[in-house]
């Protein structure tokens, strides 16, 4: 979801009323929303009910020969969804919509239903549905109908007049405090700068966090029903939720409007406009939820039930250490995309998120076979050397030149640290010991599945997809050849250390 959303409204933004079929694509714009409520609260119901998330951990793990499969039509479903954005110019994806459409929802099919078989195994998808029970069915109803209830509340935003003031004057008042000259017209919806104005639409108006806090707050309130509170938790809880969702949005329009002001425009209305309003408005969403959790007087007894049996540290799991750094490189990609101009110079930010994050797992990390196989070193080199001679140059990393002195000696130390150590060691992890083991079978076609569907991930993810390929096969053929991960992160290592000290010498920072 993260991946959609940074490149289909960061890299290039999509506006479905500049499309052919504005109908089709609000509708397939819903229905990504939709994918994200349900997800999200089937994993509360999964959380809040121990005995099936038992019985549902039970299951995946007798289902290994499925779960490569499913992975294989997951990925490949990504990767469609990916097509588009691959092959078409991005700033012509609005006009040719419309040829892109069967790609997109092929892509979505198969992404979705590949995820579904991962979390539920084909064989235990009726048992499972049967203890979920009623529940379970309220549950994917209700998530599923949160869009719904944004639209059905937008009128409300309008018919208000107040809320409108009091939410336009608390950005004014915002905006003020950070030096700005603020111009407003509630009649017409309209606040901001001399240079900069926003016209509130009732889709980025911040509904989405009321139709968000609301839903999850019902699935919430039903799962936890036998020991919450429900007087406190509606009466109270429920409004302060609802004032602190109004609050954000407010913090939400003035920081686009101070973006749109002094950086830039385009960033200011993709990085903070609808996809991803609704993924802040989750997070804000299930944060008050974890608060709710967590204070016993908002609950008639404990809610932490007595655990039979002794569980993993999270930071000790060996499979969350080979995930979860990967996703915090993910997020602080999306970060960087969305706070700078220049994106290139926030790399700093993302070097020190992702140290953090392999510090915090490094117990797991280091338990992993760390000796070297000669010939990974040399296929470092074999990647290194191909990717220089290759390159057909490209252009230099926005803002870099205005760096000089020590802020240009540290970004430089920064990107070398990064390219170097930090992202060989997330990118392998996740890749060939994480996704290449769960793919990897007995038979010739399994393995062959599972090779390429690494590579052609690994690729997706980097900018040159033939050459980025091509590494991704060199580093999973070496990475199963003595079956470590560390021979993987050598060569890796010695690819990208090769790339970095020929831009150093160069000065060319594009190779990277």
């Amino acid at each position: 979801m993260l991946a959609i959303v940074l490149i289909f409204q960061i890299f290039s933004s999509v506006e479905c009323r500049l499309t052919e079929i504005e109908t089709a694509c609000r509708a397939l714009r819903s229905a990504t929303i939709r994918i994200l409520c349900v997800g999200i609260g089937l994993g509360l119901f999964i959380w809040f009910r121990p005995h099936l998330r038992r019985r549902l951990i039970s299951a995946a793990d007798t289902a290994d020969s499925e779960a490569r499969r499913w992975w294989a039509v997951h990925l490949i479903g990504l990767g469609l969804i990916f097509v588009p954005w691959l092959r078409a110019d991005p700033a012509s994806l609005n006009a040719d919509f419309q040829a892109h459409l069967t790609t997109l929802l092929a892509g979505a099919v198969l992404a979705t239903t590949g995820a579904l078989f991962l979390l539920v195994p084909r064989r235990q998808m009726f048992g499972l549905l049967r203890e979920g029970g009623a529940g379970l069915a309220l549950v994917v109803l209700v998530a599923a109908l949160i869009p719904d209830l944004a639209d059905a509340l937008a009128p409300f935003w309008w018919a208000f007049r107040g809320l409108i003031l009091a939410t336009f004057y608390g950005v004014a008042v915002v905006l003020a405090a950070l030096g700005f000259h603020v111009v407003l017209t509630p009649e017409v919806a309209t606040i901001g700068t001399e240079d900069f104005f926003v016209e509130m639409a009732g889709t980025c108006s911040g509904i989405e966090g009321f139709a968000l806090t609301t839903g999850f707050f019902v699935i919430y309130s039903v799962l936890m029903r036998d020991t919450l509170r429900l007087g406190r938790f509606w009466l109270i809880v429920f409004p302060l939720a609802l004032l602190v969702s109004w609050v954000f949005n407010v913090l939400r329009i003035a920081a686009l409007i101070a973006i749109g002001a002094r950086i830039s425009p385009e960033l200011a209305v993709n990085g903070f406009h609808s996809f991803a309003g609704w993924l802040f408005f989750t997070l804000l969403a299930l944060g008050v939820i974890w608060v709710v959790q967590s204070r016993p007087s908002l609950h008639r007894a404990s809610v932490v039930a007595p655990r039979s049996e002794p569980r993993t540290a999270f930071r000790h799991d060996t499979n969350a250490a080979l995930i979860a750094p990967f996703i915090v490189f993910m997020l602080s990609g999306l970060l960087v995309q969305s706070l700078w101009q220049s994106p290139a110079l926030g790399y700093p930010l993302q070097v020190a998120l992702m140290a953090v994050a392999l510090w915090l797992f490094r117990k797991p990390l280091l338990a992993f076979d760390r000796r070297l196989d000669p010939i990974a070193l040399l296929a470092g080199v074999a990647v290194g050397v191909g990717w220089l001679l290759t390159f057909r140059g490209g252009p230099a990393p926005a803002g870099l030149s205005d760096l000089t002195g020590a802020a240009l000696a540290g970004w430089v130390l920064c990107r070398i640290l990064g390219t170097t150590l930090l992202v060989p060691v997330i990118e392998e992890a996740f890749f060939r010991e994480y996704l290449l083991r769960l793919l990897n079978g007995p038979a010739p076609w399994q393995r062959a599945l599972a090779v390429v569907v690494t590579s052609l991930s690994f690729a997706l993810l980097h900018g040159r997809v033939v050459e980025a390929g091509l590494a991704g096969l060199i580093f999973a053929w070496i990475a199963m050849r003595k079956g470590r991960l560390s021979d993987a992160v050598a060569a890796h290592a010695v690819a990208n250390g090769i790339i970095a000290l020929t831009a150093l010498i160069t000065g060319d920072w594009s190779l990277i």
